[in-house]
């Protein structure tokens, strides 16, 4: 047994300091597709309170109180579709971790490739312009020019 000790340490430690799912055995629906829909919905809806976590890894009350409200809806009779447009139509399309890419949404989606991408075309004209503007500008010698340098080249 104790030469198991060191890894049942290192597995105890890697194990805890995995997330723990804030799911409480009191919300899990008794009926397990009905648990695995709430799970995969609840997956896709931001923590209002925590910002960037979705409802299934917080511990807010908030986010409680929307596990609950997915529950009772799947348990309504609602569909994965009908529970993710009421939670929109009450607290907006904030509340989904991926938002749709339509209407006001699709200008942020756009604006950051976009911003991209006139920034680097801006970078290549600003480099464009600088390196033609360092190298001179080499005029066609005159007549009296290239009999100098045809005589330099011959002697």
């Amino acid at each position: 047994m104790a030469r198991f000790l060191p890894a049942l340490t290192l597995a105890a430690a890697l194990l805890s300091a995995l997330p723990a799912a804030a799911v409480q055995p009191d919300e899990v629906l008794a009926d397990p597709a009905l648990e695995a829909r709430a799970r995969s919905i609840s997956a896709g809806l931001r923590c209002l309170v925590c910002r960037n976590e979705n409802i299934d890894d917080s511990n807010a009350d908030l986010a409680r109180d929307l596990r609950l409200l997915v529950r009772e809806r799947l348990v309504a009779g609602d569909s994965d579709t009908q529970v993710a447009d009421y939670l929109v139509s009450r607290y907006g399309e904030y509340v989904l971790l991926n938002p749709t890419a339509r209407g006001s949404n699709l200008l942020l989606w756009v604006a950051g490739p976009g911003a991209l991408l006139i920034g680097l075309i801006g970078a290549g004209v600003y480099l464009r312009r600088r390196r033609s503007a360092s190298e001179p500008a080499v005029a066609p010698l005159s007549d009296e020019e290239e009999k100098r340098l045809s005589e330099i080249l011959n002697s």
